[in-house]
């Protein structure tokens, strides 16, 4: 079994033990808050990878997200949410000299839907005098959608489908991928029914071609040959210089590409404060 989805496989198990044996035993314990929310978020979002190896934070983009969450307690949450974004990146805004020969770029919106398991760090209840605010990690599985894009002559290019890599037709990479959901926040209440919430999320990714780049440049006569001019074109940009000699490094594939969501978002409660039972 490939490597990579190894590691994808015990990503998913971890995960889903944890759901499956925690909230058992936890969750009856503790049963105090229980009900669901319904809200939204507002933020940016965007991406390290291939084309953005100094962390670069400069083409960050409008991004924004609706999620629901039921309250097992004041500890232990579990929420289902959608997300849409756009990452991009260009090596024109690299420092280093290979990079900005390379002269590749994309753009690709991003549309996830996540699966997670909150715990808050304090107890947290709506209403509460004391307990009205708590730090908060989470984690679970997502899947989302992504189609890199880039420009060429004034007019933009899907690029999974031109194989810039060197994949035969049928081996192009799929633009719809699991992934890794995980992050921390801070929840605090307005009033009893209202909530806000600050949060970093990001994602541990199982592909490499969000960018469209990963691997060894391809002799593109062989490109050209399979899938037309326009892909050739786009496989090297390097213009003049023309380092992309086949066999040459094009990207780094040993690390998988990240994108990831900073924003603020407001809840709405719907559920109850309930006393505590004692056996």
């Amino acid at each position: 079994m490939h490597l990579t989805a190894r590691k994808m496989i015990k990503s998913f198990c971890f995960a889903f033990v944890v759901q499956s044996f925690w909230l058992p035993y936890v969750a009856p314990a503790l049963a105090q808050m229980k009900g669901w929310e319904l809200g939204g978020w507002v933020g940016v979002s965007n991406y390290f990878g291939d084309l953005n190896t100094n962390y670069r934070l400069n083409r960050a983009h409008p991004a924004a997200g609706v999620l629901t969450r039921y309250n097992f307690n004041e500890r232990v949450a579990f929420r289902l949410g959608v997300s849409y974004g756009r990452i991009s990146a260009s090596d024109a805004d690299s420092k280093n000299f290979f990079e900005r020969t390379r002269n590749l770029s994309f753009r690709s919106n991003i549309v996830d839907g996540t699966l997670l398991l909150e715990f808050n760090f304090l107890p947290y209840m709506h209403g509460h005098r004391d307990y009205f605010f708590s730090p908060y990690v989470f984690a679970g599985p997502t899947f989302f959608y992504f189609n890199p894009q880039t420009e060429y002559e004034n007019k933009w290019y899907n690029l999974a489908p031109m194989g810039t890599e060197g994949q035969f037709r049928g081996e192009e990479y799929t633009t719809v991928q699991p992934a890794l959901a995980y992050g921390v926040g801070l929840k605090f209440d307005f009033s009893y029914r209202w909530s806000m919430m600050v949060e970093l999320s990001s994602r541990k990714l199982f592909t490499d071609y969000i960018d469209d780049v990963s691997g060894v440049y391809a002799d593109t006569r062989d490109i050209r040959a399979l899938r037309g001019d326009i892909a050739a074109a786009l496989a090297d940009r390097s213009g003049e210089a023309r380092i992309g000699a086949p066999g040459r490094q094009r990207g780094n594939g040993k690390n998988n590409d990240v994108y990831f969501f900073v924003g603020a978002g407001l809840q709405y409660y719907f559920g109850e404060i309930r006393c505590p039972r004692y056996r």
